[in-house]
């Protein structure tokens, strides 16, 4: 839902899917068949991963050096707020609770692209 989301973006937005916390790790570490991956300028990071939970995964991506720049938006299902505690104690840039239906999934994407992808292609320019 999230490439149908981002086609309509103004700005060219590649949206890359692993399917664990292992695969998530291996791309941003551009191992095994991601060697050639290049480096994402956001994680949209679930918590509810197989293998590998969103925890471990965002508690890997910011104690590395080569890593911990990349801005982490954890977008999960969980409300509760001791995942919300959680994921901002793991350093987590900002968490958004997946949306009931598509329009409100389609605006919280509008946000993250303008205000974080904003914020990352003017930083890099």
């Amino acid at each position: 839902m999230l490439r149908e989301v981002f086609k309509e973006s103004k700005r060219p937005i590649h949206v890359a899917r692993v399917k664990d916390g292992d695969e998530a790790l291996d791309y941003l570490n551009r191992e095994g068949r991601f060697v050639k991956a290049e480096r994402p300028d956001l994680v949209l990071l679930d918590l509810n991963m197989p293998k590998k939970s969103g925890l471990e995964v965002l508690d890997q991506i910011k104690k590395d050096p080569a890593l911990q720049a990349i801005p982490v938006i954890v977008l999960t299902n969980s409300r509760q707020e001791s995942d919300v505690r959680r994921a901002y104690d793991h350093h987590a840039n900002f968490f958004i609770s997946k949306p009931a239906d598509l329009q409100e999934l389609y605006l919280a994407m509008r946000y993250v692209e303008n205000v974080w992808l904003g914020s990352v292609l003017e930083e890099a320019q």
